[in-house]
């Protein structure tokens, strides 16, 4: 498995730069440099830099100073910080450093071996790191982090309108009495998983799974507008994908299950139970209330209370259900929620909602999800059975290269959802046609993308970004340059062989067939005199990758034409 990390080097002298470049270069360490703090502060502001060094005899800056400093910076506050000294200079400075918030110190003259395995030890801690903060990230939510974090403790708090999802399986226990229950595991994993998904993006928090049931709020922990809207986009787009699976199934002949969704919103209190094994819940009679409201919903529908309807009666289609009798002879008016307003939908079919809504519930604008999903739709049905290396396979890895790049490079959101796009389509145009089909690309985005939100500036950024993966453009901009990194991306990966022997296949099946000599030197001459990578990240985590694969080719080649 690759693990990348950026290690940032605060040193003016440049003998010590390029000694620890000598060193430290590949095994996933993408390399920065910086010779003053001010360049070095910046750097920290746009990228999270796992590993600082810091050579504390720079004439340029009081390194102790700025290590003082560093402690202050939120940007730095995760970043292991190591010291750098002649070895002959008093060891009271190392010390002193540690004193200032570094962990260990390297000394000058640099040992190769020890400077390689000091790195090792705190990648691994940064990376275990990264490991620890996501399980606590997927068990609590961010503000109780924080909260924790800051005070130590997190405590209750109630909140006046908090809405209430729950969802669980029509039938369940009948179902798994007939199943095995590996199977009936793997199974809920699968909707559980989407559900996670979806919730994350409408901006929700999930609280827990109760066997079959699936829980999450709305209000209580986030502070996006229309929490009550927003959980009703979520339970929707559910409640839309178990209906798409059960129609798979059926299709198929294959066993389903149907849902059922209730929603609630009211008073409720918020906080976490226990001191062991620590989660965060909720209770209250709105939590109660949200359970029966999914109790008493049909299969494959939402069923929502008064106070929801009230809240988004504007925005949704809704049916009333009169009374309904909840609990102890108790009444509540409920509504089954059907559909999204055509004036605050996509297509005239009510499922997804519109840039308007999404702006209105504090969304982002492009609804990059459903636009991904579309264009991968396209590319399933559409591609050619020739094209075995510019398939579907090919574009998720384009996608996924460009955005391992892109977290490297410290490109924001926006950026990131703009590049992630521009991979997804920029090789669509091979549904049509197999030469210049960027141009086709860039159509087929420009024809697609507005329906997702997506405005006339996003779309020209990503045709811009697109129209660079072509051979005779060079790329100018950042994300340009990502594109075109992440599109050669396997050139330096251990993969190379098994990923350029498709690409001759595909070029044989479209007329261009060569013999293994001719083969060899395309392969050579492309990487050796055509091919560069355009960021310093392309570079780092790859040059050394694509010059071993030359080694090969030509070693291969010298082979050949000794037999010969």
């Amino acid at each position: 498995m690759e693990r990348f990390i950026n290690i940032l080097i605060l040193d003016s002298f440049k003998e010590d730069r390029h000694e620890l470049k000598s060193i430290l270069s590949g095994n996933g360490n993408n390399l920065l440099f910086s010779s003053t703090a001010e360049d070095c502060l910046a750097i920290l502001s746009k990228r999270d830099i796992g590993i600082l060094l810091i050579n504390v005899d720079t004439p340029s800056i009081n390194g102790f100073q700025f290590l003082k400093e560093l402690e202050k910076n939120k940007s730095a506050v995760d970043t292991y910080k190591l010291v750098i000294s002649e070895k002959t200079s008093n060891a009271s400075k190392l010390v002193k450093g540690l004193k200032q918030g570094a962990i260990d110190y390297l000394s000058k003259p640099f040992k190769t071996n020890l400077v390689k395995a000091k790195i090792e030890v705190f990648k691994k801690l940064y990376f275990k790191d990264l490991r620890i903060n996501q399980l606590l990230k997927n068990i609590l939510p961010e503000t109780v982090l924080s909260d924790l974090n800051t005070y130590g403790k997190f405590s209750p708090k109630r909140i006046e309108e908090g809405t209430v999802l729950f969802t669980d399986f029509v039938g369940f226990s009948k179902i798994a009495k007939n199943k095995n229950p590996l199977d009936l595991v793997k199974e809920l994993e699968s909707y559980f998983t989407k559900f996670d998904e979806i919730v994350d993006r409408y901006h929700l928090e999930k609280i827990k799974t109760i066997g079959d049931s699936y829980m999450a709020l709305a209000g209580v922990t986030e502070g996006s507008p229309k929490p009550s809207v927003r959980a009703c986009l979520a339970a929707l787009e559910m409640t839309n994908y178990v209906i798409n699976q059960k129609l798979l199934a059926q299709a198929m002949g294959n066993d389903f299950m149907d849902m059922r969704v209730g929603l609630h919103e009211g008073p409720l209190v918020a906080g976490i139970i226990g001191t062991k094994k620590t989660s965060f819940d909720v209770w209250g009679d709105t939590v109660n209330i949200a359970s029966r409201a999914e109790h008493h919903a049909n299969p494959n529908s939402i069923n929502i209370t008064e106070p929801v309807a009230n809240k988004v009666n504007e925005y949704f289609n809704l049916e009333p259900r009169g009374e309904i009798t909840i609990k102890f002879g108790s009444k509540i008016k409920m509504f089954s929620l059907t559909s999204i307003r055509t004036k605050f939908c996509l297509y005239g079919e009510g499922k997804i909602a519109n840039p308007d809504l999404r702006v209105t519930c504090g969304l982002n604008e492009m609804d990059f999800e459903h636009a991904r999903r579309e264009i991968l739709n396209r590319l399933k049905s559409n591609l050619p059975e020739e094209l075995i290396y510019h398939d579907i396979k090919h574009t998720l890895n384009v996608e996924k290269s460009a955005v391992r790049i892109a977290l490297l490079e410290g490109i924001n959101e926006i950026d990131l959802i703009l590049l992630r796009t521009a991979a997804l389509f920029h090789d669509s145009g091979y549904i049509l046609k197999q030469f210049d089909n960027e141009v086709i690309a860039m159509k087929l985005a420009e024809n697609i993308l507005p329906q997702f939100g997506y405005t006339q500036e996003h779309i020209k950024t990503i045709t811009s970004i697109i129209s660079a993966t072509k051979n005779d453009i060079e790329p100018v901009t950042l994300l340009q340059k990502i594109m075109c990194d992440a599109d050669h991306d396997y050139l330096g990966r251990p993969d190379y062989h098994g990923i350029a022997k498709r690409l001759r296949e595909e070029l044989k099946a479209f007329g261009t067939e060569m013999t293994e000599v001719e083969w060899l030197n395309f392969q050579i001459n492309y990487l050796r005199d055509t091919h560069v990578y355009y960021t310093n990240t392309g570079t780092n985590i790859r040059k050394t990758g694509k010059l071993a694969r030359i080694a090969d080719l030509e070693q291969r080649l010298k082979n050949l034409e000794q037999r010969s």
